[in-house]
């Protein structure tokens, strides 16, 4: 049986453990040569084993989100390499402080914001052009409840979030007249270590395991998925609509 991402090109970042991880896997085992893009180089090593054991194939890049030419040097490689970037994921995000706003540093609140916001702007300005030139070029992006549930002391990754969301939104307004697909995912609390970082008295046995949700998120990067200007909530399972068509 053909598969649905048989000779894509598939861009995954944070895709050295939890969601990314089981999101890269899957996206090999659809066919994918998945281009998996992380910090630490261990657990891409790990990731190119699994894909490998899966029949897959993987091209790692250790990078730092924040750094920004970096980005622009991937994009340039994959044009010359490929020509097309099929699918794009943007997964990687940082929870930072905890923290009373008038509490936090200025250097957490802008580190929150480069990886969380400025990074995916960068990913779109540099990959657009190349999803453009695919078949049917689809993105999806990470977001969380927190985008629209502001609490105290939870501020910078919340404002981040609401920020992404605004940027996506605007990314899929902007093309969508063009065959790209643009999304926005929510996982909702997942079996993560940013969760436990985040909730460290949870039992991580009552939530969802990565590779449940990105199961979800599989069917929103694959060819046959024309929705654009959506945002899937897992916990929900819901697909609901967040930019009219123009």
């Amino acid at each position: 049986m053909p598969k649905p991402l048989a000779d894509r090109i598939a861009l995954v970042t944070g895709a050295s453990r939890g969601i990314g991880h089981a999101l890269a896997v899957m996206l090999a085992e659809a066919g994918a040569h998945v281009v998996a893009l992380a910090r630490t180089v261990g657990g891409l090593e790990e990731l190119d084993d699994a894909i490998r054991a899966a029949g897959g194939s993987a091209t790692l890049v250790p990078l730092d989100l924040k750094d920004y030419d970096g980005i622009d040097r991937l994009g340039a490689t994959l044009a010359e390499r490929y020509g097309r970037l099929d699918v794009l994921v943007g997964n990687a995000g940082i929870l930072g402080p905890i923290s009373p706003l008038g509490h936090v540093e200025p250097k957490a609140w802008d580190e929150v914001f480069a990886v969380n916001v400025t990074a995916n702007w960068r990913l779109i300005r540099s990959m657009d052009p190349l999803l453009q030139r695919a078949q049917a070029g689809r993105a999806v992006f990470l977001t969380s409840g927190a985008a629209s549930n502001f609490r105290a002391y939870r501020g910078p990754y919340s404002i981040s979030k609401a920020a992404l969301e605004g940027l996506v939104r605007t990314y899929a307004a902007e093309t969508a007249s063009t065959p790209v697909r643009v999304n926005l995912f929510n996982p909702g609390p997942t079996r993560t270590r940013m969760r436990a970082q985040f909730m460290p008295g949870e039992d991580p046995a009552s939530l969802p395991k990565p590779e449940q949700v990105a199961e979800k998120i599989l069917a929103l990067c694959l060819p046959d998925f024309t929705a654009t200007g959506r945002l899937y909530d897992y916990r929900a399972q819901k697909l609901m609509e967040f930019c009219p068509p123009a």
